[in-house]
């Protein structure tokens, strides 16, 4: 299993960026609109204040954000706080927390939440420790194109954990993951690779490829 395997995947910053930077909105007009309930006024200032963009850098600040958009739905808004509840920043840490608002953007499909869920379990971290239900969420994170969740995955089909040990589809995830430009994964398909059969690897390169190629068409 990569070292990693904890809750750093996900960026802080949201795909629409920082527009406090690109746009120049005053800091003051982008916390009347958001006070207002301009959702995305409310998005600029928590990424903002998470990374010091145009402001200086307050994680209480971005929490109190995202929360707002978090308790309106924003999947994107409730891994950020996720993030900050498992790491302690600018809420006091708080696992149970972060579990919490991972599972409701797991809910809405989020990719980044099913594989910090997946954490989680592996863990024992703010929940039950469950490979089995890792297993599940790094699968639902793979699915949607999640690069460390495809290389976990793979990981726990090698080492038989949450689910029947099986080389040839270890196999197959790591080389998706590879296939992504993952240096872990790529590390690790060569111990995976010394267990099985020419014949086998070559059968699951091909497929991996055949599939991620059809597969990433949708993922978002």
């Amino acid at each position: 299993m990569r070292q990693h395997l904890a809750i750093l995947v996900c960026a802080f910053a949201l795909a629409s960026g920082i527009a406090v930077a690109q746009d120049n909105i005053p800091l003051n007009d982008l916390k009347i609109r958001a006070e207002a309930g301009d959702r995305t006024a409310a998005r600029q200032l928590a990424e903002a204040y998470n990374i010091g963009k145009g402001v200086e850098q307050d994680f209480k600040q971005a929490a109190h954000w995202y929360e707002l958009l978090a308790k309106k739905g924003d999947r994107y808004a409730q891994v950020s706080l996720g993030l900050m509840y498992a790491r302690g920043y600018g809420v006091e840490k708080n696992p149970k927390a972060a579990f919490h608002w991972f599972q409701l953007a797991s809910a809405q499909g989020d990719r980044a939440a099913h594989y910090n869920l997946g954490t989680l379990f592996f863990k024992g971290d703010g929940t039950i420790q469950s490979y089995a239900e890792a297993a599940k969420h790094f699968r639902e994170a793979a699915m949607r194109g999640h690069v460390s969740a495809q290389s976990d995955l793979g990981m726990l089909y090698y080492e038989g954990k949450g689910v029947d040990k099986d080389l040839r589809t270890a196999y197959y995830w790591l080389t998706v993951a590879t296939l992504q430009g993952d240096d872990i994964a790529q590390e690790h398909l060569k111990t995976v690779a010394a267990g099985m059969p020419r014949e086998q690897i070559k059968e699951a390169e091909t497929q991996a490829k055949d599939w991620m190629e059809k597969a990433k068409k949708g993922w978002k």
